[in-house]
């Protein structure tokens, strides 16, 4: 090829050699079809690439119209017709779309076609590459032209870099789209080996003769990455190469086609980019309106807590009866440790005690509580039947559920109204609920006359974080911990609601076995054998007041307590002191974690044992293994875990008692 001194097109000087070359390059380039049109739009040429996807022989097709190709639609629309206007006026005309095959079938193409002038500026029709996307194959340009047609179609293709490779990888041609985005001029290129288009890095990893070695022992090479333009930047390739063969099965080289996906991958990095934002910002809403909810939900509890608190201290000293407003206060504290255990059962899948529960008891014990939550506006009914099987729950997290379904229904009858639990027993056979194994089931409903929900509110309603009370006014965690918590049972939650016609949430819960042992049976089991003689216990705890909540429940219990605040002193106790039966620590300290104090322990006294008490609801996987006790507890709670830990009591009996 040699370069117009003046400036303009390229003309052509080759010898048969290379003219058969370039006719073995035609013949081998099958993914992509490269056919010559005249300026009428009409077929000259045909590759094997197009016989092979758009099903028509050359003597089939040449001297037809183009646009045989396209949809009824795209005919009757003429994209054709402005498609080769496009050509001709902006030199190149790019899509996609459908196009027909001769059995009619469609396939999805990528169309580039660039209109052909000769050296005088002449027309002489258009150069059209079309692929195959339907399969996502790329290979090398192909062309069935003459030697003067098919150099004309190569140098009017400026998106693809097509050019020739001899065996040991020297440039041997060069079209317009290897000059556009890698650089160089064909006579600077030419003879040099195209190891120079890739970095130091991958030069000397051996990544050049590695693809041709590649294209030679399979026929092709295939890969994306950086390569470098002549003024040293780098853009994103992807690279095809193709060995070339004569009949013999002669190498005679290499086919190359490289395009520059630069663009598309700086967008995909933006896209990237953007998506992370966009999940960034998701999380701090979430996390804002949890706070906001947590914040609301603890803030009542606390009113509560420091009113009752606040008249039982003034009314002691009149000598009043102030065990209402202390019942009322740990009731409010009980609220406020189940309402952290539902956050940590949602952010960590925390396990349910999972036993048969009475579903008309437990609604019955809620009712001093439904009265004080819901308010006078609001009038309770339970229609329970006389014989109802017990469901298999965790009886805290129901009667929460059963709870937060109240309060919501309060939320939608603003002016007070009725409030109706109601239960059933149902039969689920195989197959007619996709939520639900075939089996017996308890249903039950909570029902209110409120305000009911739209459709678009239903379809949301069991998103966490979704709420309908505004900001600051719940967590919007209410109605999915529900629906997941009854999922975990092995049931299934339903809503059925409509605007001004009330709502009815409905549980659905498995019957338990029948064999299932009674919690409070043994539970008097455990309480008959929790007497344990008086042990020498340290208390370790960073927070001076719950350091001494814990050791007074402890002396009470008439064990003899030492109190430590970190993990530095309780290892200074115990080496000083000795005489230690028990250690009691929490987990989340500074400097020294629990955890970790009861390893050093475990090195310095293996026989003395470590209790670790907890507000998380898992601890490091080392630390598992350990006693545990979750905050907050009552003293019987700690009673039981002493026992277990010193061996006083089977771990049976306690763990039947735990609810939580």
């Amino acid at each position: 090829m040699i370069a117009d001194p003046s400036g303009g097109h390229m003309t052509i000087a080759t010898s048969d050699h290379v003219g058969n070359r370039f006719e073995l390059l035609v013949q081998n380039v099958i993914d992509y079809a490269i056919y010559m049109l005249d300026p009428d739009g009409i077929i000259e040429s045909w590759n094997s690439g197009a016989r092979r996807f758009k099903g028509y022989e050359a003597d089939e097709i040449i001297g037809q119209h183009f646009s045989r190709f396209y949809t009824a639609e795209d005919q009757a629309a003429s994209i054709p017709q402005l498609a080769l206007q496009t050509a001709r006026t902006e030199g190149r005309f790019e899509a996609e779309g459908w196009r027909v095959r001769k059995d009619g079938t469609y396939f999805w193409a990528n169309v580039v076609i660039d209109a052909i002038f000769d050296p005088t500026g002449t027309l002489l029709g258009f150069a059209k590459v079309t692929r195959d996307l339907t399969e996502k194959r790329q290979t090398e340009e192909a062309l069935r032209s003459s030697e003067e047609r098919f150099r004309l179609l190569v140098e009017g293709v400026t998106d693809y870099a097509i050019y020739m490779l001899d065996p040991i990888g020297t440039v041997t041609s060069w079209n317009k789209g290897a000059e556009r985005f890698k650089g160089y001029k064909a006579q600077e290129i030419l003879g040099q080996n195209f190891a120079r288009f890739y970095s130091d890095e991958d030069r000397l990893a051996g990544m050049p003769s590695r693809a041709l070695h590649t294209a030679e022992r399979d026929g092709r090479f295939e890969s994306e990455g950086w390569r470098i333009r002549k003024d040293g930047t780098r853009f994103w390739a992807h690279v095809i190469i193709d060995a070339i063969r004569d009949p013999m099965g002669r190498l005679l080289g290499y086919a190359k086609i490289t395009r520059d996906l630069t663009e598309r991958q700086e967008a995909q990095r933006a896209l990237d980019e953007a998506r992370d934002a966009i999940i960034q910002a998701q999380k701090m809403e979430a996390i804002g309106k949890l706070t906001g909810g947590v914040a609301h939900d603890f803030n009542n509890l606390l009113a509560v807590i420091m009113g009752s608190l606040d008249l039982a201290r003034r009314r002691m000293a009149t000598g009043a009866d102030i065990s209402r407003y202390i019942d009322n206060a740990m009731t409010a504290a009980e609220r406020g440790a189940t309402l952290t255990q539902r956050m940590l059962a949602f952010a960590r899948k925390q396990e349910l005690s999972l036993q048969p529960v009475d579903c008309h008891a437990l609604v019955r014990g809620m009712a001093e509580l439904l009265r004080t939550t819901l308010g006078a506006a609001i009038m309770v009914e339970a229609r329970f039947p006389p014989m109802l099987m017990p469901v298999l729950a965790d009886p805290a997290q129901l009667e929460l559920a059963l709870l937060n379904l109240a309060v919501n229904a309060r939320d939608a009858m603003p002016e007070g109204g009725r409030l109706l639990f109601e239960a059933s027993a149902v039969t689920i056979a195989p197959g007619e609920r996709p939520d639900l194994n075939a089996g017996d089931y308890v249903r039950i409903s909570v029902i209110d006359d409120g305000e009911g929900m739209d459709a678009q509110t239903l379809e949301r309603a069991r998103e966490p974080f979704f709420t309908t009370k505004g900001v600051g006014k719940g967590t919007g965690l209410g109605l999915s911990m529900v629906h997941g918590y009854v999922q975990q049972c092995g049931g299934s939650l339903t809503i059925a609601s409509e605007p001004g016609q009330g709502t009815n949430i409905s549980l659905w819960l498995p019957i338990a076995a029948m064999d299932a042992v009674s919690p409070n049976e043994n539970g008097a089991r455990a309480g008959e054998e929790l007497a344990i003689g008086p042990l020498v216990i340290l208390v370790v705890d960073d927070d001076e007041l719950v350091l001494t909540n814990t050791a007074g429940m402890l002396e009470e219990l008439g064990h003899t307590v030492f109190r430590a605040s970190g993990g530095a002193e309780a290892l200074s106790i115990i080496d000083s002191r000795g005489g230690i039966d028990l250690v009691v620590t929490d987990h989340a300290m500074p400097v020294m974690t629990g955890a970790q104090l009861a390893d050093h322990i475990g090195q310095i006294n293996p026989a003395l044992p470590v209790i670790i008490a907890t507000g998380f609801a898992e601890l490091p996987p080392h630390a598992s293994s350990r006693p545990r006790i979750d905050k907050p507890f009552k003293q019987a709670e700690l009673a039981r875990i002493v026992a277990i830990a010193t061996h006083q009591v089977p771990l049976w009996i306690v763990s039947s008692t735990e609810t939580h």
